[in-house]
């Protein structure tokens, strides 16, 4: 450690920021501290990572889905605020498709000593260490390797798993014994399954002798109680993040798109049936670390498209999976834990 302060920059969704965290690991084992400069997505997740000693949020306006106008107020204030804090470093995080360097320049206007990111486009003054990510790198696994090449190795002992603070006792809200949990909902559309689907899995599931338990955000109430029928447990609306990272943490098996939850299953250790469209490519965002299955057709015409509505018709690239295919392939992982 070497006494100074750190900033580790990740500004788009929930998912994103616990991908970061092994890299966040990485900078507080050479930090005094760590702040997490995140989005309103990101935030909860930023709060749950081991490292992280405090967290700014702000929306940038090149983010998200419905990203804020550019503000110059706004703007302005976020430049103050970092400059208070005197950073001595900062780790700009992104996504293969995104640039670092619009964070760059604000934090360079903020006075921040060294920055560093992966770049693929040409810095300029904006970047003091220009990384550039090697083919086929996980997220999580690129991210690292920015933090290595600032010269932030992981300690020894750390495996570089996904990692979250420990959560609460879930029993109260999943009730006794083992159960598999379905999560039906995701980020976007394109990578769903369908309710359909994912109702027919529930109902196969319980037929095969599991308890269910369905979850989902406060906005998909409504897709949570369809999905669970009389068959499952419909935590739809009923967990924080933090008691959602429990229930997933106690589950036998976590059913789930490519989505936030999925990572959080990963996050807790838990084995995980990944829905997965192949907009974006697997061998970037499947979940990290833990066993998985890989369900979902990856070379569909959707791949690699990065679409938020499916481009082709029906769905294909995940409607072809059926129920049962999601019960084989829970019952290999579980079959796969008790060896």
């Amino acid at each position: 450690m070497t006494g100074n302060v750190a900033l580790v920059v990740r500004l788009d969704s929930f998912g994103d920021v616990l991908l970061a965290g092994p890299a966040v690991r990485a900078v507080a084992a050479h930090h005094a501290s760590v702040t997490m400069l995140c989005g309103p997505r990101g935030a909860d997740a930023a709060r749950m990572l081991p490292g992280v000693e405090d967290v700014l949020v702000w929306e940038a306006p090149w983010e998200g889905f419905a990203p804020p106008p550019v503000d110059p107020a706004d703007i302005g204030d976020l430049v103050d605020r970092l400059r208070s804090r005197a950073y001595d470093t900062a780790l700009i995080l992104t996504s293969f498709h995104q640039s670092p360097l619009p964070a760059a320049l604000l934090l360079r206007l903020a006075g921040i000593g060294t920055i560093g990111a992966d770049s693929v486009d040409h810095p300029g003054r904006l970047l003091d260490v220009r990384h550039r990510r090697l083919p086929g790198r996980h997220e999580a696994e690129a991210a690292l390797d920015t933090a290595a090449a600032m010269g932030f190795p992981l300690p020894p002992g750390d495996d570089g798993r996904l990692r979250v603070l420990p959560p609460p006792d879930t029993s109260g809200l999943t009730g006794n014994g083992p159960y598999v949990v379905l999560h039906p909902g995701a980020s976007a559309p394109a990578r769903a399954w369908s309710p359909r689907r994912c109702a027919e899995a529930v109902t196969l599931l319980a037929d095969a002798g599991h308890r269910v338990v369905v979850t989902g955000g406060p906005h998909e109430k409504a897709l949570t109680g369809h999905v669970s029928g009389t068959a499952a447990v419909d935590l739809g609306g009923r967990t924080s993040p933090r008691t959602l990272a429990g229930v997933l943490r106690t589950a036998d098996v976590v059913v789930s798109a490519n989505t936030g939850p999925a990572h959080l299953a990963a996050a807790v250790g838990t084995p995980v049936v990944s829905l997965f469209a192949p907009v974006v490519p697997a061998e970037r965002w499947a979940p990290h670390g833990v066993p998985m299955i890989l369900l979902g057709d990856q070379s569909a015409p959707c791949a690699g498209t990065r679409a938020l509505a499916c481009p082709v018709p029906g769905h294909p690239c995940l409607e072809e999976v059926t129920g049962q295919d999601v019960v084989r392939a829970v019952h290999k992982l579980i079959q796969e834990g008790h060896a």
